[in-house]
């Protein structure tokens, strides 16, 4: 029961994140080019923005919600159900009219709610929340993190800008929610807050950027995406959180695979830009330099 509850607050919280992500996409499209490599002054720029500011609130609801879920439930399950809320992304996206998505977006929505009705169908079969990680392996797993997130930052050329710094930012929020796990161990554990408050706070700051230069569902799916299967794997592997056995550890394995690969269908940075994605990106490109 309790986990069903945890897994319950991960969902709204979900919706509310991705509520927040588009209005804030919306927001970050009216102001002058973001730079992600200096992500201080990119924070104060959008927290002039009222409209921003509303959507921030909203996104951070949606993290205390997200903290109470991973009090009562374990990280891969709450981040599995979170993966959803890239349907509500993609939803929200299209005004609420479906029909306006491509064929591939549409089954990655119907891939998410499927993988959320399976994973509901293991939970009867759920243990507990696995053990607490070793310094060492704690220390490596957000290091890796932050590395990979500044390389991104700074690299030219892999990928298209807002699918590179969507990554980014998906990396360090993910390094966020493992810190938040690690937070609540107690103990010494409680210093994992300097990684927290440092990797939210830089994510949110790359991901404004990253609006700046494609649409909501590319940029945004693609933090998404990677908040969700990052910590998936680190509650198992960080955290050993255990499968459950017999149909129930085949349901979650399934579960798991359809929300991440609808997940990533979504988040394709091939995927065609909308929301005016196409002039915003025009628009920096033309600018100072700054956003790079």
């Amino acid at each position: 029961m309790t986990v069903a509850i945890g897994l319950s607050l991960a969902l709204v919280a979900a919706v509310a994140v991705n509520w927040a992500y588009t209005r804030e996409h919306a927001a970050a499209a009216a102001l002058p080019p973001l730079s992600p490599r200096n992500p201080v002054r990119s924070l104060l720029t959008v927290a002039e923005s009222r409209p921003w500011l509303i959507a921030f609130g909203a996104e951070t609801g949606g993290w205390l919600l997200y903290v109470a879920a991973v009090r009562l439930a374990p990280l891969a399950l709450v981040q599995a159900v979170s993966a959803g809320g890239i349907a509500v992304l993609a939803l929200l996206s299209c005004h609420g009219r479906p029909s306006l998505l491509s064929g591939r977006e549409q089954a990655a929505v119907l891939m998410a709610l499927i993988g959320l009705l399976l994973l509901s169908l293991s939970l009867p079969s759920a243990h507990g929340g696995g053990h607490e990680p070793s310094a060492a392996g704690a220390i490596l797993w957000l290091a890796a993190s932050a590395g990979a997130a500044a390389a991104l930052i700074v690299s030219h050329g892999f990928l298209p800008r807002a699918a590179s710094l969507g990554l980014a930012a998906g990396l360090l929020f993910a390094a966020g929610d493992i810190s938040t796990k690690l937070m609540l161990q107690g103990g010494m554990w409680f210093v994992a807050l300097v990684s927290l408050v440092v990797c939210y706070a830089t994510g949110t700051s790359v991901l404004q950027a990253a609006f700046q230069h494609g649409a909501a569902l590319t940029a945004a799916g693609i933090a998404t995406l990677t908040t969700n299967a990052v910590p998936i794997a680190a509650g198992i592997v960080l955290f050993d959180e255990p499968l459950p056995a017999g149909a129930g550890r085949v349901l979650r394995i399934v579960a798991f695979g359809l929300l991440v690969v609808g997940a990533a269908f979504l988040a394709d940075p091939r995927a065609r830009p909308r929301d005016g994605g196409n002039a915003v990106e025009g628009r920096v490109a033309g600018a100072s330099g700054l956003a790079d």
